[in-house]
């Protein structure tokens, strides 16, 4: 007992630097998000003061107002929403197979595929924008959001593919082989008892995704040129002004606006992301 008490405070002293690093490395990245809030709820007299606070003197919700009520903020959200949720539940769906395939069945050509798609997932997304602009001018499809949903699609798959692979194999195939011995087909066996357990990898991509196409600007700037009606919300916040020019506070809140969705999703599924990572496996 002696011995455990005395060892406690030898181990928290031994992990006090790291401690200590993480917590500045916490700081660091969040305080940024934090001076995005607080100047949203800041007075606009007080944004130009020279000796700013962290914490407001006073709040305000006149930001919110002004960016919620701005041109086309409600037309732009809805369009970056129906552009992720699109590229996100294409990518899951096209994954799902092709990771099935890989992981449970034997057929030529199955290691050449999961290197394309592991170089697909290590290439630079910004390599191939002239390519992909080419293709939509030639093909009469620049300023459609189809267009950037594939786009988004096709930046989200290779990770899909390879995550939901790994799941999928970490599942023992005995459950499935069980089911179909049982009279289920394959189809039905993967339904059954597989899907249930791939809910973790289900939710991890899922939220890549999410938060992929949501901030995606470059291709959001580059292929939709002439409809500004259908440019999505990070490219209408790049050029959020007012009459008198940029209007930092409303940009604040608007920035504000644009980055809940994104946190609202990573709170709802972040713990069943790290949860079930064993679901698959066999006990005894």
């Amino acid at each position: 007992m002696t011995t455990t008490r005395r060892a406690a405070p030898g181990r928290a002293l031994r992990r006090a630097p790291l401690y200590a690093a993480a917590t500045l490395t916490v700081t660091v990245c969040l305080f940024p998000v934090y001076w995005m809030v607080t100047t949203a709820f800041t007075p606009s007299r007080d944004l130009q003061s020279y000796e700013p606070g962290l914490i407001p003197a006073e709040w305000t919700l006149d930001h919110f107002r002004t960016a919620v009520r701005a041109d086309g903020f409600a037309l732009f959200w809805r369009n970056s929403a129906l552009v992720t949720l699109g590229a996100v539940l294409l990518a899951l769906v096209v994954a799902l197979g092709a990771a099935y395939a890989v992981a449970r069945l034997r057929w030529r050509g199955r290691r050449a595929f999961m290197l394309a798609v592991f170089i697909a997932q290590m290439a630079p997304w910004e390599s191939l924008v002239i390519p992909v602009y080419i293709i939509s001018r030639d093909t009469n499809m620049l300023d459609r959001l189809p267009t950037l949903t594939l786009v988004y699609f096709m930046i989200t798959l290779p990770f899909t593919v390879v995550v939901l692979r790994g799941f999928i194999a970490g599942i023992p195939p005995e459950l499935e082989e069980a089911a179909q011995v049982d009279g289920c087909t394959r189809v039905q066996a993967f339904r059954r008892i597989a899907f249930p357990l791939l809910a973790p990898g289900l939710m991890a991509t899922s939220l890549f995704g999410f938060i992929t196409a949501w901030n995606e600007f470059t291709y959001a700037n580059f292929l939709i040129i002439k409809q500004q009606d259908s440019r999505t919300l990070p490219v209408w916040l790049s050029s959020f002004q007012t009459t008198f020019g940029t209007d930092w506070g409303a940009t604040m809140a608007a920035s504000t606006l644009f980055a809940l969705p994104a946190l609202i999703v990573f709170l709802a599924l972040q713990r069943h992301v790290t949860s079930g990572l064993t679901a698959g496996g066999v006990k005894g």
